[in-house]
């Protein structure tokens, strides 16, 4: 088989394994960073290496629109045309569906939306976001699912009927499992008989892994949480579980400690482009004055380039200026602290430790003792 899942240690539900995809192995559980247009945002393909990434995710709907899919086709596809030879992952563009609802009308055989960039009118399918996905060639690609409020019962009743119907659709659309690894996505919101029925629909489609989906999406974190508890149970224990849009440092310790394997955030981007940066104390604005003659690095546990060479009070004028250079820096430091806080996580599952390491890591990073 080109994908399947390698289970190397497990320590109550966390588990350490490997994903083999046809461009590489992935060490789970893993962080992808989210590279929306082709690019993780201000950071080269080289430094993601460099820092140790090995999934990287890119947008369907995004490159459906522009630069088009067909055309990075043409090109070679994603990994030719953005110069990463590892592993990518792209979602289906039902998130985007969802968070643009201005924009667009849901009926039971696709979405049609207008463009946020110029307007124009488009219709996206089951069917049709699997064919831009084969366009873009990625590694994992995901099913055609409709994203709801996650506390809103009957708006999610119908949206996991539509995403049970159309998971079967994208199954029989999708042409070639030993080239890319179709997900299917469990909805439901927060409503264990919602998630239950979507998962056991989906099970009996066999696919080669299982998102969750809908979730970090406005309900609280306990909810997240407990919604994960009955959620990860009803997902077979042989394929990679890939919790959607969660990337927040507490969030993916105790997510792995219930059993998750793959992760995907703009988070630690975003919040760089904020002049904000991710240490083991929590978040600091960079932009503070207390900074402005700091001689310490960003954050003094950290080995990435951005804290081995530069001080906060060089960050802080960074920022301060608009230099794209501190965007480019807090950028590396962020992804560099998500991806060596999943290093930690396997080490300690490994070592039989991880909730003597959540709970180091919880204490100090949400600072609650």
């Amino acid at each position: 088989m080109s994908f399947y899942l390698e289970i190397v240690k497990t320590q109550a539900k966390a588990r350490v394994g490997v994903f083999h995809t046809p461009h590489g192995d992935i060490p789970t559980p893993v962080f992808a960073p989210v590279g929306t247009q082709a690019t993780v945002k201000a950071i080269p393909p080289r430094d993601l290496k460099e820092i140790g990434a090995t999934l990287i995710l890119a947008n369907t709907y995004h490159l459906h629109l522009r630069p088009g899919d067909e055309l990075i086709r043409e090109l070679g596809g994603l990994h030719e045309f953005m110069r990463w030879d590892g592993p990518i992952l792209t979602d289906s563009g039902g998130f985007q569906v969802f968070s643009l609802a201005e924009i667009n009308r849901i009926d039971d055989q696709g979405v049609t939306f207008r463009s946020h960039l110029d307007g124009s009118k488009h219709r996206l399918t089951p069917e049709s976001s699997i064919r831009i996905q084969e366009n873009l060639g990625a590694d994992i690609i995901m099913c055609f699912d409709q994203c709801s409020n996650p506390t809103d019962r009957d708006t999610l009743a119908t949206a996991v009927t539509r995403t049970s119907a159309w998971a079967a659709r994208c199954r029989e659309a999708h042409s070639d499992d030993s080239r890319q690894a179709l997900f299917g996505i469990v909805q439901g919101g927060i409503y264990e008989d919602l998630r239950a029925e979507s998962a056991d629909f989906l099970r009996e489609l066999d696919f080669p892994g299982y998102a969750i989906g809908g979730l970090a999406v406005g309900e609280t974190k306990a909810e997240m949480y407990a919604t994960l508890d009955f959620t990860i149970p009803m997902l077979p224990d042989d394929k990679p579980r890939y919790l959607m849009g969660v990337g927040d440092p507490d969030d993916l310790v105790l997510a792995v400690m219930r059993g998750v394997d793959i992760f995907d955030c703009v988070t630690p981007t975003r919040l760089a482009r904020h002049g904000a940066a991710l240490t083991k104390d929590g978040r600091i604005n960079m932009r503070n004055l207390p900074y402005a003659a700091d001689k310490n690095p960003v954050d003094p546990d950290c080995t990435c380039y951005c804290c081995q060479t530069f001080t906060r009070a060089y960050l802080r004028h960074l920022v301060k200026a608009g230099e794209i250079l501190g965007a480019y820096l807090l950028s590396i430091h962020n992804v560099h602290f998500l991806l060596d806080h999943m290093r930690a996580i396997r080490e300690a599952i490994l070592a039989d430790r991880l909730s003597d390491y959540a709970d180091s890591f919880l204490r100090r990073y949400l600072k609650t003792g």
